[in-house]
């Protein structure tokens, strides 16, 4: 694991909807817990969304495994949080064959 550092504190959140009372509901984010990671940048780009650019900036974000169940254990459609940098989780997979840390491809959004 040359090269592994898990030195940045991030927010493990899961979707909630909640209930508006007019038939609706609306989504929010429930933190799950903290987690050390390993992040590191992958490519990214830039495209228009509803005529508004947006930066989209690919990472892998690796963190210590958890067993599948584990509500520590991250899933796609959650997300990290760092401060207010939002990691939206698309996929994860262990690392290596001892299932010891798990690495997450996630995108990061920005408005430009």
């Amino acid at each position: 694991m040359s090269g592994l550092q898990l030195n940045r504190r991030l927010v493990l959140e899961a979707p909630t909807r909640l209930v508006d009372g007019a038939g609706g509901y609306r989504e929010t984010w429930e933190p799950l817990g903290e987690v050390w990671a390993d992040v590191s940048a992958r490519g990214g780009r830039e495209a228009a969304q509803a005529s508004v650019p947006i930066s989209r900036m690919g990472f892998a974000i690796t963190v210590r495994a958890a067993p599948f169940g584990s509500p520590e254990r991250p899933q796609p459609q959650q997300r990290f949080r760092e401060g207010t940098r939002v990691f939206k989780i698309q996929t994860v997979a262990e690392q290596d064959q001892d299932a010891r840390y798990l690495v997450c491809l996630a995108q990061e959004e920005v408005v430009v």
